[in-house]
């Protein structure tokens, strides 16, 4: 069974999309849903991830949520591995698996079998020590010198990944791109449905969307899950909204602190769309609906019936 995917920017619907694709095909076939959101991932991280509850997935079956803890490290591979799986064992099943999420590396790991370079423990840990002496700034410098093209795509904040692309370049002696996957046939004849609205419209979802979040109760949220590990997760603390608030509880939680959190949040939001849109509008494979159309879910499957 060809799945579809739907993927696009953070804020565009993505989630209601898909639910509303899968409850119009589950009248006629079976079908099954799978994450391909890196943050809902994490058990208990469900306001700041805009996660479905379970009451809201319809009784139609999700994978791919709340299989980690957030003291585990979200890593490409284990989601790679275990995704494909779910994907396959659903069309096993004669059903249509339908892919939803926004983290750019995971749907392109899936959709293109990305064969991951080797590691090399000995030649990551001299890497994250000379990340815990110097800083992730002057480490990311580095990165510049070795690699310019690497140290432009990641962020001069991101010290995990700062770290593998050094120690990719030193193994592979090429560059970090090298390893990237290449974007042709998509595997299992997926169709690709991307999301978007206009840029201002967008903001406005992204605006509310934070707002939502604060009000339902992100904070709670936060210190629940600060006692299950969250501080000691190298991924989970990172999560935008879930760093911002641990910044503003550290600095004592106040009424202020915590408008900030909500600010730098939707700030923080708004700069991950603008790289999603870089990463994604490079995908010739991707079949555009904008978001204010009506009746989104019959476009879909009118796509994934016209390739079926």
């Amino acid at each position: 069974m060809r799945p579809i995917a739907v993927i696009g920017p953070t804020g565009t619907g993505k989630s209601q999309l898909a639910l509303e694709v899968a409850e119009r095909l589950g009248g006629e076939i079976g079908v099954e849903v799978v994450n391909a959101d890196a943050m809902q991932q994490y058990r208990g991280m469900d306001i700041g991830t805009a996660k479905l509850s379970v009451a809201e997935r319809h009784g139609i079956a999700h994978h791919q949520l709340d299989v980690l803890d957030v003291t585990q490290t979200a890593t490409v591979a284990r989601y790679q591995e275990a995704a494909a799986a779910d994907v396959e064992a659903i069309a096993a099943r004669g059903a249509v698996p339908v892919i939803v999420g926004g983290s750019m590396l995971y749907i392109q790991s899936l959709l293109d079998d990305w064969a991951f370079p080797a590691t090399d423990p000995q030649v990551r840990a001299r890497w994250e020590e000379l990340l815990a002496e110097i800083g992730v700034t002057a480490l990311h410098a580095e990165l510049g010198r070795r690699d310019p093209a690497a140290a432009a795509a990641i962020l001069a904040t991101d010290g995990r990944r700062i770290v593998r692309a050094l120690e990719v370049i030193e193994l592979t002696g090429q560059p970090f791109a090298a390893s990237a996957p290449r974007i042709g046939a998509p595997r299992w004849g997926t169709v690709i449905i991307g999301l978007d609205w206009e840029t201002e419209t967008l903001d406005e979802r992204l605006a509310r969307r934070t707002d939502a979040m604060f009000e339902a109760g992100l904070v709670e949220e936060v210190r629940g899950l600060l006692d299950h590990g969250l501080r000691e997760g190298v991924t989970a603390a990172r999560a935008l909204g879930y760093g911002q608030v641990i910044a503003a509880l550290d600095a004592g939680g106040t009424e202020e602190q915590f408008a900030q959190a909500r600010e730098l949040t939707f700030i923080g939001t708004r700069r991950y769309v603008r790289r999603q849109r870089s990463w994604f509008r490079r995908d010739h494979r991707i079949h555009w609906l904008d978001g204010s159309a009506p009746a989104l879910a019959d476009a879909a499957i009118e796509q994934w019936r016209d390739v079926s």
